[in-house]
């Protein structure tokens, strides 16, 4: 059984912004020439997420829409006044979509639905450098 980690970077620009990883991921399967197995997608950091969705401009506008009903930015968050910055909503959305995601691996392909991409979400109130990690697992 083959294990294999590889850490990736990308800029986002914070605020929810979206990024599609599923060609990403799909290529790091087939570099490392695994049939059958699952791919882990794990962000680092505690202001992003990992998730799926269609990758599609109205559904990623409907998701950041959404986010900001559910944590919206204007409220006062105790994080505000003990973690010394203004994140708060951030650190929330971030719990609530989840840090990694897994994906099964058949006959090398990653196992999504026709419209079903991979994406990283960052919801801090900043451009980021973000890493990544895609753990690889199977044979």
């Amino acid at each position: 059984m083959l294990v294999k980690t590889i850490t990736q970077e990308l800029r986002t620009q914070g605020r929810n912004d979206c990024v599609d990883l599923t060609d990403t991921v799909q290529e790091a399967v087939a570099r490392a020439k695994i049939q059958q197995g699952l791919a882990t997608v794990f962000v680092t950091g505690s202001t992003a997420g990992v998730t799926t969705i269609e990758y599609e401009s109205g559904l990623v506008r409907d998701l950041k829409d959404a986010l900001q009903r559910l944590f919206p930015e204007g409220l006062r968050y105790a994080h505000h006044d003990t973690g010394g910055d203004d994140n708060g909503f951030s650190h929330l959305r971030a719990a609530f979509i989840g840090p990694s995601l897994s994906v099964p691996i058949v006959d090398g392909r990653l196992q999504l639905g026709t419209w079903q991409q991979i994406v990283l979400v960052d919801f801090d109130t900043r451009p980021r450098a973000r890493s990544y990690l895609i753990h690889l697992i199977g044979n």
